[in-house]
């Protein structure tokens, strides 16, 4: 345990339970109906609205070995093909062989997913797929259909629920087993203000943390909390080098922040065309899937190009759909294209990367289990070994389903017992409020140094920039720049700033392009020094250290055995 904490008042009430869940997404919401199925009280605590996670964004669907002909075999296949060398292939096996499964227990707990006309599922294909396995649902909203039949199952089964609820940090008893935690409900009700859930199991499910960049798909409440308070924890987290930039964001200009609208590679899938200013398809002859290369390879591709010709921007043309298919099959993205004056049946879509999905996070075994015991992590927050280097295309709902419901069954089958009382560390310290201002700031420092694009220089800018941020906070700022009160802004901006330090350390490290990680100054991949996983914890000090595991296999979560 590192005794690091946020700078919060202490908890002014408490409820207990067997397991709380902090996120909403398809990940926390599948755990927490899994334990509640097995009798197990529990609560969910969740940032914004139940429905306000990531997962409701989610536009192309779900990837599973569902059609004709697929296997879970071939899943693997192109997983570990997208991987790059890094992923762990038991934990893909698990995700590909037990997904199908995993997908229709969704859809008896009530989504609804698109059909054929003799009644069998829609699947269609993605980058990386060598097969059409992407199961979707209102054409491109299936995110909002898998949130809408989880949170109607939560309500259903009166699971019960915290929302504007931010958890600051973890509680652990004597031994420095779980214990709970702490978190700061905004606004008024049956709780408002700081105050603690005594849990024996808390299971981490707080998404990603899309937001430390300008420009990301990631909703605001994408801040990265639950790696940044795993790390002050004295859990470890692993390959958060590993952004995963989506090529296809609609281009909204260059001053563009915040939450951009995505064009899902769906929409690649059923034709549409990557062009530049003039029209030529540039991805012919970058790859054999050409627009449905890996999202790495297209991502690269686009910067490439638009750095070729001095723009901002690439086109995607998709009018050769005509008005009924995009009405039918994308409604979500036509109207979010028209809704800034541009109409996909009759001119090309201005797209480039964004920010969108961290392979990396809290590092776990197969089970879902942390380096901190009684602490869980599934879904974007966590680092399961699926997606090594680069995610494939719609594997992330998918593990989200598949881990959540192997932590339900490592929760269930672990002897009952009673929270431990919490104990404060023996040591604490606690953790500097950025000063005022600091969220854009470190935005702004990502976006330039540890963007599509990275080098030592670059990252070394960064580093340097977030340092002085962080030494700014430790001595409180000055005349100019107060630190920030405590408070919701305050709490997101440090872990912003702790997630920020972490990538940008890990990516100076790695000294190779592999996935998603592109080193100008390191162009080639380097299977020799670099297949390998790089692992970072906090210090009592606050300060981070990196280590590099000996093969791309990682060590063992906790003391009993890694699953075979």
């Amino acid at each position: 345990m590192t005794g690091i904490r946020l700078h919060a008042p202490a908890p002014g009430w408490d409820i207990d339970a067997d397991v709380v869940v902090v996120g909403s997404g398809v990940a926390g919401l599948t755990a927490a109906l899994r334990c509640t199925a097995a009798g197990l009280r529990t609560v969910v605590v969740t940032k914004a609205r139940l429905d306000d996670g990531s997962t409701r964004w989610a536009q192309g669907g779900i990837a599973a070995a569902l059609g004709e002909g697929d296997t879970p075999e071939q899943h693997l296949d192109d997983t570990l093909v997208a991987g790059a060398g890094l992923c762990d292939e038991r934990a893909v096996r698990a995700l590909v062989t037990e997904g199908p499964d995993a997908v229709r227990r969704l859809i008896s707990t009530g989504a609804d997913f698109d059909k054929t006309s003799d009644g069998e599922i829609a699947l269609t294909r993605e980058g990386g797929h060598h097969r059409r396995r992407i199961a979707h649902a209102g054409g491109d909203a299936t995110g909002a259909e898998i949130s809408r039949a989880l949170v109607e199952a939560i309500r259903d089964r009166g699971v019960r629920f915290i929302e504007h609820a931010l958890v600051l940090d973890l509680l652990t008893d004597a031994e420095g087993r779980t214990a709970g935690v702490t978190l700061h409900v905004m606004g008024e009700g049956q709780h408002d203000g700081v105050g603690a859930v005594h849990a024996p199991a808390v299971v981490l499910a707080t998404g990603g943390m899309g937001q430390v960049f300008s420009a990301t798909t990631n909703p605001a409440v994408s801040t990265g909390d639950g790696v940044a308070l795993a790390l002050r924890a004295g859990a470890e987290v692993s390959d958060l080098e590993f952004v995963q930039f989506h090529p296809t964001v609609l281009f909204l200009g260059a001053g563009a922040e915040g939450q951009q609208p995505l064009v899902s590679e769906a929409v690649r899938g059923e034709g549409a065309h990557l062009v530049d200013g003039d029209g030529v398809r540039f991805m012919l002859g970058q790859h054999e899937l050409a627009e449905l290369a890996p999202r790495d390879i297209v991502a690269k591709a686009i910067t490439r190009r638009m750095l070729e010709q001095s723009t901002d921007h690439m086109f995607l043309d998709g009018r050769h759909f005509g008005a009924e298919m995009w009405a039918e099959r994308f409604p979500t993205i036509l109207a979010a294209c028209r809704s800034h004056g541009i109409d996909p049946v009759t001119e090309p879509i201005p797209v480039a990367p964004a920010a969108h999905y961290a392979s990396g996070g809290v590092r776990t075994d197969l089970r879902g289990r942390t380096t901190v015991p009684g602490l869980y992590a599934c879904g974007e927050v966590a680092c399961t070994g699926v997606h090594g280097a680069n995610r494939l295309a719609s594997n992330s709902l998918l593990e989200g389903l598949v881990f959540a419901e192997r932590i339900a069954e490592e929760i269930t089958a672990a002897a009952p017992r009673a929270a431990g009382a919490p104990v404060p560390p023996p040591a604490p310290v606690t953790l500097p409020l950025p000063v005022a201002g600091a969220r854009t700031r470190i935005q702004r420092i990502m976006t330039a140094g540890a963007g599509v694009l990275r080098s030592e220089a670059s990252l070394r800018e960064a580093a340097e920039a977030l340092e002085a941020l962080h030494s700014d906070a430790v001595a409180g700022g000055d005349d100019d720049t107060k630190a920030a009160e405590p408070g919701v802004e305050s709490w997101e901006t440090t872990n912003l700033l702790c997630v920020a330090r972490v990538l940008v350390a890990a990516a100076r490290r790695r000294e190779e392009t592999r996935g998603c990680h592109w080193r100008e100054d390191h162009p080639e991949r380097d299977d020799a020094d670099w297949r390998k996983h790089l692992v970072v914890h906090l210090t009592q000090a606050r300060t981070l250290e990196v280590r590099i595991t000996d093969t791309f296999d990682f060590p063992p979560t906790l003391d009993a055995p890694r699953e075979p």
